[in-house]
């Protein structure tokens, strides 16, 4: 904007006035603007106003006009001598305001004759008001190659604002420009500190780069908790110490427990004030725009989160504390901020407060704030008489700090929890923070498990009621046996999980009877896992939602809990394996379910999240969905890049469950293009034909692409080896995809004459429309099938409808596949003015109807026909088509 204001204002005089609060930039602006205007040739002048001399008539035209005087020559003398006096270069009577300001705009158009002359003024609130009226004389009257260029404070009502001159208010900076100014002068600030300051400085570019200087080394690694109001350098204070320090002492002391108190509750600073006249208290800092009454919220809010950090800066530490205890004392009623205001007006260790605190911080993990719980976490350790509590809370913090992606500080945290108590090292707390930090860094998952199961194993059984730690423990080890994905690592797992006394919790009894081992599955487990996935609808706890779900990943039922998950999803920005997990549950159950755009968006989603995370096994489990995406839209190269990303993670991290996600997603691209030898070779290093092998999920999801590429290289024995192991696993039960797909691959793998039968049976298992792709792959194997047995009419319908939603879905290799296996059959697909040669207007417009999903009956009365006539319209209608019923309508006609 500014070059373009200096570009325009070449040939013209032309002036602008930048506004804005102190600190947003506008020295910095000026100063470009000048750094651009001196190399094309012009000549520029600067002035600043100064509070000290705002009483100085002329003193800020002297800034201006002084470098200029030499050129007063040429001026008339009656304008030189009103000039000379009113600069204080001689001595005389006082000159008219008018001639001043003329001789001012002469002497001005003099000095541009040889060059463009820019004046800059910074400052412009403090300039004395006789200096402002000349020069805003001289800026209005446009002298030519003469151009202004102000910085003033917004709301300090000086006379400039109301000159008429254009203005430009300069707002705070964006978040995303706010990081970029913070990570470009602070790269190595912790994430949860880099957020505090974007919060804090509220966009202001002069606290961005001040508010972390003010922090200690430990507070900027986030080893130290930060204080509730950040602390303010000098450059800084100067801002508003005078405005504050001038304020009657009853008002500052009401604007240091708003401060402190944060929420600015009226209510509550009443009764921590404890007066009856708050609105007079306030009114002194109201009128001098320091903060403003929300007469309908009840609240006082501060302008600018930088005057809050002034008040309470300005005050002393006995204020501090006696406003902490008053407002401990007004906030009986909310736990959470009488445990923080009690600990603020601590001075030693004080157990009591300590344990007020661990309560809170247990209170904030179950809402999914875990950043605020790690916070509070470690003032509690601060406040711990003795060492083993100390060391407790700091690895309490420790883990939830890095569960919230901040590994660093995490690893910090933990070592001094050790260094504080001895004996914490190698306790169960300490394996679970640690391997937490491994399996979220580059541990290897070998090590994590032998880690985790040897503190667990120390751990005196059996567990009734287990405290916080086992449950972290174990739900630390199920994951690092899901990453592994082998029989060997969950069965240490039952084991330690065995110490539980019976009933055993809903979530540790679905990871172990369901996810553990999803192909055997029992009935009963699996209604058990149905009746919690339904109870979440009610569950505030984001992590109780992420590990109950998280087990329903093989067996189809993640549209129980959809709604919970996207809960979670938008709520759990202080968690982020909960956000994530969520995220890729949802992106999975997507990609099944046929909203490919939608898991896409949830992937790019849960990618960001994770790699700010800087957790990779993570991003790998997003990346498996982007290459399941990448094979059934048929971009090999994609799916190629993000297999080999996916395997070369899982070998180096022992993560067998990637690898396995890697096979599945080459599998499915295989059978797309056509390439059964490589399907079958990806699909059976995933599950040996014949077998489900143990504790390995991906074995229900290739199960169909392995009888498929068996078939298809002649390998019929092998293929009918894993029907069967299909059937005596019991896969149908499992979910009606499930029931499906074993359906469907016993059809492909049968003579010709029980096929039929096998596939009809297949489509008609209930509720499978939710899954549109798994439903389609199988109309396209019968109508192959029914080709083949020179069913022509039938086979047209199966596969009109399987392209259908293959090209709605954007499978292309798919769909191709369909169109080949359609046009074998002699028919082609109509459309427009072609359609209208095969059907009659009466005929065509049944069938539209038809296939928007009337019934015959709403068909006739719409068309006042008896319902048999439409009957007998559509029946004459399907032959034309080549399809054999409604189900076809909507293909056939090429409705989008």
């Amino acid at each position: 904007m500014i070059d373009g204001f200096l570009d325009s204002a070449v040939e013209r005089g032309a002036t602008m006035v930048l506004s804005g609060e102190p600190g947003t930039g506008k020295t910095a602006l000026l100063d470009a603007a000048a750094a651009k205007s001196s190399p094309s040739g012009a000549r520029v002048v600067r002035a600043v106003g100064a509070e000290f001399e705002s009483d100085f008539s002329f003193s800020g035209l002297n800034q201006v006009l002084s470098p200029l005087f030499a050129d007063a020559s040429g001026l008339a003398p009656e304008y030189k001598g009103a000039l000379r006096v009113a600069l204080g270069f001689g001595a005389g009577p006082q000159p008219d305001r008018l001639v001043v300001s003329n001789a001012a705009t002469a002497l001005l158009g003099q000095a541009a004759l040889t060059q463009p002359l820019l004046v800059i003024i910074d400052d412009a609130q403090w300039l004395d008001r006789p200096s402002i009226a000349v020069l805003t004389f001289a800026a209005r009257r446009g002298v030519a190659k003469v151009n202004f260029l102000w910085a003033i404070r917004s709301g300090r009502s000086a006379p400039i604002e109301h000159s008429g001159m254009p203005t430009h208010l300069l707002e705070a900076l964006s978040d995303e420009a706010a990081g970029s100014l913070l990570d470009s002068s602070f790269p190595s600030l912790a994430p949860r500190v880099r957020q505090r300051v974007i919060v804090e400085a509220a966009g202001n570019p002069l606290a961005l780069m001040e508010l972390p200087r003010a922090l200690s080394t430990p507070q900027l690694a986030a080893v130290e908790a930060l204080p509730g109001i950040l602390p303010l350098t000098a450059r800084l204070h100067a801002l508003f110490e005078g405005r504050i320090t001038c304020l009657p002492s009853q008002t500052r002391r009401v604007l240091l427990l708003a401060a402190l108190d944060g929420a600015g509750d009226l209510r509550v600073l009443q009764a921590g004030a404890d007066t009856s006249a708050l609105f007079d208290d306030l009114a002194p800092a109201e009128r001098d725009r320091l903060i403003f009454v929300d007469d309908v919220n009840q609240r006082v809010n501060f302008r600018h989160p930088l005057i809050r950090s002034a008040v309470v800066q300005l005050s002393t530490g006995g204020e501090r504390r006696d406003a902490h205890r008053a407002l401990a004392s007004a906030l009986l009623d909310q736990p959470d901020r009488h445990a923080w205001h009690l600990a603020e007006a601590s001075l030693n260790p004080d157990e009591r407060v300590a344990t007020m605190l661990d309560q809170a911080a247990y209170r904030m993990l179950h809402r999914g704030d875990l950043v605020s719980a790690a916070t509070t976490s470690t003032r509690a350790a601060a406040l711990s008489p003795e060492p083993a509590d100390r060391a407790r809370r700091l690895a309490f913090a420790a883990y939830y700090g890095a569960r919230s992606g901040e590994h660093q500080t995490g690893s910090r945290l933990l070592a001094v929890a050790r260094q504080a108590d001895p004996e914490f090292t190698g306790s169960l707390r300490d394996a679970v923070t640690a391997a937490y930090l491994l399996l979220a860094g580059d541990g290897h998952i070998s090590t994590v498990h032998r880690l985790l199961l040897n503190a667990l194993r120390a751990r005196p059984a059996p567990w009734d009621r287990p405290d916080q730690v086992v449950v972290e423990a174990l739900h630390t080890l199920a994951l690092v046996c899901w990453f592994g994905g082998t029989a060997e690592l969950w069965k240490p797992y039952s084991e330690v999980v065995s110490r539980l006394i019976p009933p055993l919790p809903q979530d540790f009894l679905s990871i172990h009877t369901v996810l553990a081992d999803p192909a055997r599955a029992t009935a009963a487990s699996l209604t058990h896992l149905e009746r919690a996935l339904v109870g979440l609808r009610d569950e505030t706890d984001p992590t109780a939602i992420w590990r109950i779900s998280g087990s329903a990943r093989y067996v189809d039922r993640q549209n129980l809990c959809q709604e919970p998950l996207y809960r979670i999803v938008q709520g759990s920005t202080g968690d982020g394996i909960v956000g994530t997990c969520g995220l890729r549950d949802l992106a999975l159950n997507c990609f099944l379910t046929g909203q490919w755009d939608e898991s896409e968006r949830l992937v790019s989603e849960g990618i960001t999240g994770a790699e700010k995370q800087q957790n990779r096994l993570q991003v790998g489990d997003f990346r498996y969905v982007l290459a399941l995406l990448a094979a059934v839209r048929g971009h090999d190269d994609s799916n190629r890049t993000l297999c080999d990303e996916l395997t070369n993670l899982g070998v180096s991290r022992g993560a067998l469950s990637l690898q396995r996600g890697a096979l599945h997603a080459r599998a499915l691209a295989a059978i797309g293009r056509g390439d059964f030898e490589q399907a079958y070779q990806c699909a059976a290093a995933v599950s040996p034909l014949g077998t489900f092998a143990s504790h390995v999920g991906e074995a229900l999801f290739v199960c169909m692409d392995l009888v498929e590429a068996a078939v298809r290289t002649n390998r019929l024995d092998e293929a009918n080896a894993h029907v069967a192991a299909m059937d005596e696993e019991g896969i149908a039960a499992l979910s009606p995809r499930l029931a499906m797909i074993a359906a469907g691959s016993a059809a492909l793998a049968s003579p010709a004459k029980l096929a039929t039968e096998l596939f009809e049976r297949a489509l008609a298992v209930p509720d499978i429309e939710q899954w549109p792709f798994d439903r389609a792959r199988v109309q396209l194997a019968f109508g192959e099938h029914l080709r083949r047995r020179r069913s022509i009419s039938r086979s047209r319908a199966h596969l009109s409808a399987a392209m259908g939603v293959f090209e709605r879905l954007g499978a292309g290799p798919w769909a191709r596949r369909a169109g080949n296996e359609l046009r074998a059959t002699g028919q082609v697909r109509l459309t427009g003015h072609r359609l209208d040669r095969v059907l009659t207007p009466q005929e065509r417009e049944i069938a539209e109807l038809a296939a928007s999903g009337l019934s015959n009956k709403q068909i006739g009365e719409r068309l006042y026909l008896s319902h048999k006539t439409i009957a007998n319209h559509l029946g004459r209608t399907f032959p034309k088509l080549g399809i054999a019923s409604r189900a076809g309508l909507r293909d056939a006609l090429m409705f989008r």
